[in-house]
């Protein structure tokens, strides 16, 4: 991957971002720190030479890739990441996050939206429901890669942990779990609320094929997710900012789910416009 298409990722993630604070702004309500954090997991996955199958024109295509957002939160994110990539979902149609009658709920509804693969928001599900697809595909001879993406508080679910030690023992080399280590929960720091240290030592001790990287940097990301193994499932570790690219909600526990107000806002979206460089430098400690 060429060091064009990431500058050119890290213009267009200019927008996606805006359009996560507006969505946000405009429902009153939702999580802008988790959303933020997984803008360059996402992009490294879906976007125009990302590593996943995909197709907007045909989004049941059969052969695509499947993507579990597991930390269903998120979800801001991934409709703006739709709308980037082409998806039914317009400009218009974003900033109905979670109004009555939106297909835009508050966690992913696929009765509503049916090519988001899985309906999430009770934590440690996804991981699970990823790791069943995957191992389906595997069973049935079927060539196709299923991501997970999960979150750091919420890798304190025992679910989460069950689904790591099955398909570490059955195989399944066709999942890979991106953990969105931000390093921040609702109700507070994750070391103090329940550290999941040392994660690095324990998926690897599970039999995982592991890699820790920079989660605001192409480069890292999109190497270690195209660095399967033929017998392991794979996790990946991205240390991430909770609320990246703006300024005042990185790092902050407060802006786990709250929505900016008007003046929030505005410093929000300039703060977005005059940082061109998210993805190609990094910016999480590791």
């Amino acid at each position: 991957m060429s060091d064009q298409l990431f500058s050119k990722w890290a213009s267009e993630s200019r927008q996606v971002r805006k359009n996560i604070i507006k969505m946000i702004h405009y429902a009153a309500s939702g999580h802008p720190g988790g959303s933020l954090s997984m803008v360059e997991i996402l992009f490294s996955l879906m976007a125009e030479g990302g590593v996943m199958r995909h197709s907007p024109v045909t989004p049941s295509h059969p052969d695509r890739d499947r993507l579990i957002l597991s930390k269903g939160h998120g979800v801001p994110a991934l409709y703006a990441l739709y709308h980037h990539c082409g998806y039914d979902i317009t400009n218009e149609e974003l900033m109905t996050l979670r109004a009555l009658e939106s297909r835009l709920q508050g966690h992913p509804d696929r009765v509503r939206i049916p090519y988001l693969e899985a309906s999430t928001g009770s934590l440690g599900q996804g991981a699970s429901f990823a790791q069943g697809v995957a191992m389906g595909y595997k069973l049935n001879g079927i060539d196709k890669r299923v991501y997970c993406i999960v979150g750091d508080g919420e890798m304190q679910e025992g679910q989460i942990w069950e689904a790591g030690l099955s398909s570490a023992h059955h195989k399944v080399n066709n999942l890979t779990i991106i953990l969105d280590y931000n390093k921040a929960q609702i109700d507070g720091h994750i070391d103090e609320v329940l550290s999941l240290e040392p994660v690095k030592d324990k998926w690897l001790a599970f039999g995982f094929h592991l890699h820790e990287v920079d989660g605001h940097s192409y480069q890292q990301l999109t190497t270690a997710l195209r660095d399967t193994h033929p017998t392991k499932p794979s996790m990946i570790i991205a240390h991430t900012i909770k609320g990246r690219g703006v300024p005042f909600m990185e790092g902050k526990v407060d802006w786990h789910g709250k929505a900016p107000n008007s003046n929030e806002l505005e410093l929000a979206l300039n703060s977005i416009e005059e940082n061109s460089t998210i993805g190609l430098q990094g910016g999480a400690n590791g």
